[in-house]
């Protein structure tokens, strides 16, 4: 038996169409230019000068979660985690508009620098209607910038004529309060290179918890590494291995795809 089957871990070998609901004329309109998920790892006393940049690109909406760095001593400076309270800030903005954003941001925040950060993107599989029209009410004018500032080819960038490589994947789990430390150092083992960790309450539905056979506690710890597709599945494989659903740990753990990575510590 291989060790995917093994392990329990599979990628999805479908896509999950988008959520909305539109008759076949609006379908037939100029299609909206992709939605990504825009993710910075930072400083917390970062995190300022990230929203203020978000205003002045005019991002319509962003969130701010403040969580902890892991990583070990000799590659602090490298990743950018050496500071203990790391600023998470997400916001969701179109594909055209990520790389003027990325400039703005490497240029005032120094992202080729050691210790600045990192920030990723993640493509979204699905947006609600009213959120999907407030980005179609602007995208001529978002397709204006861009060009502008960036030279984005809109027909690549439209019709998805070429799809972005993934080479990095952003590993996400769920684990009871108390465990984030021994899971990095079984993710560290396995070639994680560092993490961040975020405190969370956790919720279940009583069919789901009959289910697994466990108990959901409050306290949560959600633990998120940023790794190479190479290196992905040996450390999903380790904490699983040991902070998996069945353990004391109980961890929900998956992957989610990362199509753009900018920072010092990957290319």
């Amino acid at each position: 038996m291989s060790s995917k089957k093994s392990s329990g871990l599979f990628n999805l070998p479908f896509k999950i169409p988008i959520f909305r609901r539109e008759n076949r004329a609006a379908q037939a309109q100029k299609p909206v230019s992709r939605l990504k998920m825009v993710f910075f790892i930072v400083d917390w006393d970062k995190s300022a000068l990230i929203s203020k940049i978000f205003e002045e690109e005019k991002i319509r909406f962003h969130f701010i979660s403040k969580g902890i760095g892991t990583a070990k001593s000799e590659v602090l400076d490298l990743l950018g985690i050496g500071a203990v309270e790391k600023a998470i800030i997400f916001c969701v903005e179109q594909e055209v508009l990520i790389p003027v954003l990325f400039r703005e941001v490497r240029k005032k925040l120094g992202f080729y620098s050691p210790g600045a950060g990192i920030a990723f993107t993640i493509p979204l599989s699905g947006i609600n209607t009213p959120l999907l029209k407030v980005f179609k009410e602007s995208i001529l004018k978002n397709e204006k910038i861009a060009v502008e500032k960036e030279g984005v080819n809109m027909a690549s960038s439209e019709n998805g004529v070429t799809p972005a490589i993934i080479k990095n994947d952003l590993i996400f789990a769920a684990i009871n309060h108390g465990y984030s430390d021994d899971f990095m150092n079984v993710a560290r083992e396995a070639g994680a290179m560092g993490g961040t960790v975020i405190h969370a309450r956790g919720l279940a539905h009583q069919g789901p918890i009959k289910f697994f056979g466990v108990s959901v506690q409050e306290e949560k710890e959600i633990v998120l590494i940023l790794a190479s597709r190479e290196k992905k599945l040996s450390i999903m494989e380790a904490v699983s291995s040991s902070f998996g659903i069945a353990s004391k740990a109980e961890g929900l753990i998956f992957s989610l795809p990362v199509d753009s990575v900018m920072g010092p510590s990957f290319d």
